[in-house]
């Protein structure tokens, strides 16, 4: 694995939740796991899978790739608050485009998130003011995006295109499987789900536009 720092995700879901004002039991009822699953990825304890990830960023009104921005804060949207406060400094963030990342990304530059059920996302890249996660995604053997099985929706377009291995595609009620050189576009609205049932690491370039509603 590369050497980047790993960011401290569940203390970034946990600032943005605070920050929209948002109890942790209300997340965990909108998204539909329990507030004990919530606690432990704030705490650090477990790890979300890629559809707990997106059902998480999509009901806090965040992009996926702020998660990574370790050394800022997180911010949903907007807010009045007084000056000197920390919810002001919050508000004021949120004028900030944010940190670019690149033109130029090496392999040891790369930010790295470790998800459950065998997934590892490494950011590319990010132009600021944009909502787009640009990610090389590695699904270890038997590595699924939901633990559980179900599948996943979350705004924004989609696309893949597969280096190594091979990925089971489900979206809607097809099935596709795909090989190096394989590429795939869909809007991510549209119920899905990968997983990996091969005995080496399934590894593409995957491109997420997404639009965040406030």
């Amino acid at each position: 694995m590369p050497p980047a720092a790993v960011p401290p995700v569940g203390a970034r879901i946990r600032q943005a939740r605070l920050a929209r004002g948002t109890s942790l039991r209300a997340l965990a009822r909108e998204i539909g796991v329990s507030a004990s699953l919530v606690s432990q990825i704030e705490n650090g304890k477990s790890q979300p899978s890629v559809s707990t990830l997106y059902a998480i960023t999509t009901a806090l009104g965040i992009s996926v790739e702020a998660l990574f921005d370790a050394g800022e804060p997180v911010v949903a949207s907007p807010m009045a608050a007084a000056p000197g406060t920390v919810l002001h400094a919050l508000a004021a963030f949120a004028a900030d485009p944010g940190r670019r990342i690149g033109p130029l990304v090496t392999p040891d530059d790369r930010e790295v998130l470790e998800l459950d059920s065998g997934v590892v996302w490494e950011r590319l890249g990010h132009v600021p003011g944009t909502h787009v996660d640009f990610l090389q995604v590695t699904y270890r053997p038997g590595g699924a995006s939901s633990s559980s099985g179900g599948l996943m929706r979350h705004a924004g377009t989609e696309y893949g295109y597969l280096t190594s291995g091979e990925l089971i595609l489900t979206l809607g009620f097809d099935e596709y499987t795909l090989r190096p050189g394989d590429a795939v576009c869909f809007e991510s609205t549209t119920p899905h789900r990968y997983r990996n049932d091969g005995e080496v690491p399934a590894i593409g370039t995957w491109f997420v536009s997404t639009d965040i509603v406030q």
